[in-house]
């Protein structure tokens, strides 16, 4: 009983909670809780839970086994963009699972994010539309994968060089952006926007939707919390 008046965490939330630790600090973990799980929570309260439940120390939850370390991200400029589209669960209230558009500043990990009902070429240039007009800096370069929708790129029967007329290329030249492409089959290659769709994963995994909207407008919290609270190397 004395261990349960020093926490306003249900046991099920701090499952949640305990989970979640094994991926974030103490600070951005205080902040996703109050968020999306217990606005009441207090850090000396979380770390008396982490610490219950042996998850007070983050290293010693990580795996023993040498990982390989992931490569330091080149030094760019701002505007510096990498692009992707994240494939969203069903729910129960829709027809068709949808896409989440997903841009994030190399330099500055500043990141958008648009719904999508598909992953078409119209979808991604009205994306790349929003994403300039939201972009709170001039983008330059904008890095993406060899999809459809982002580019004529035939690297399978082997034309390498994509035509320039495609839809997305032409936005882009339009707007004055370096459009580049990941080498084939090579996805780490985007990691950073890979990294980011972990931790949206992340969220999808702990959080029970009650419809499509809810779904939407969570993910959308999370990102402008990722903006503006959870702090960045950067």
């Amino acid at each position: 009983m004395a261990h349960r008046l020093q926490t306003v965490l249900s046991p099920a939330q701090e499952i949640v909670v305990v989970d979640l630790r094994r991926t974030l600090p103490l600070d951005d973990l205080l902040a996703v809780t109050r968020e999306f799980i217990c606005p009441h929570v207090s850090r000396s309260g979380l770390g008396r839970c982490l610490r219950r439940h042996g998850a007070g120390n983050l290293n010693a939850l990580k795996p023993q086994t040498p990982q390989p370390a992931h490569k330091a991200f080149k030094s760019y400029e701002p505007g510096y963009v990498h692009m992707d589209a994240k494939y969203l669960p069903q729910m129960q209230d829709e027809s068709q699972r949808r896409y989440l558009f997903v841009a994030i500043d190399r330099p500055t990990r500043w990141v958008f994010v648009q719904l999508k009902v598909n992953k078409t070429a119209a979808s991604a240039r009205t994306f790349l539309r929003a994403l300039h007009n939201a972009c709170p800096i001039r983008i330059t370069k904008l890095l993406t994968d060899n999809g459809k929708e982002d580019t004529d790129r035939l690297f399978a029967s082997r034309e390498r060089e994509p035509s320039g007329n495609h839809e997305f290329d032409a936005l882009c030249k339009e707007l004055g952006i370096e459009h580049r492409l990941t080498q084939p089959r090579t996805p780490r290659t985007n990691g950073m926007v890979e990294r980011f769709n972990g931790r949206i994963a992340d969220v999808l995994k702990t959080h029970r939707f009650n419809n499509r909207e809810d779904m939407e407008q969570t993910l959308l919290r999370y990102v402008t919390l990722y903006n503006h609270q959870l702090p960045q190397s950067a």
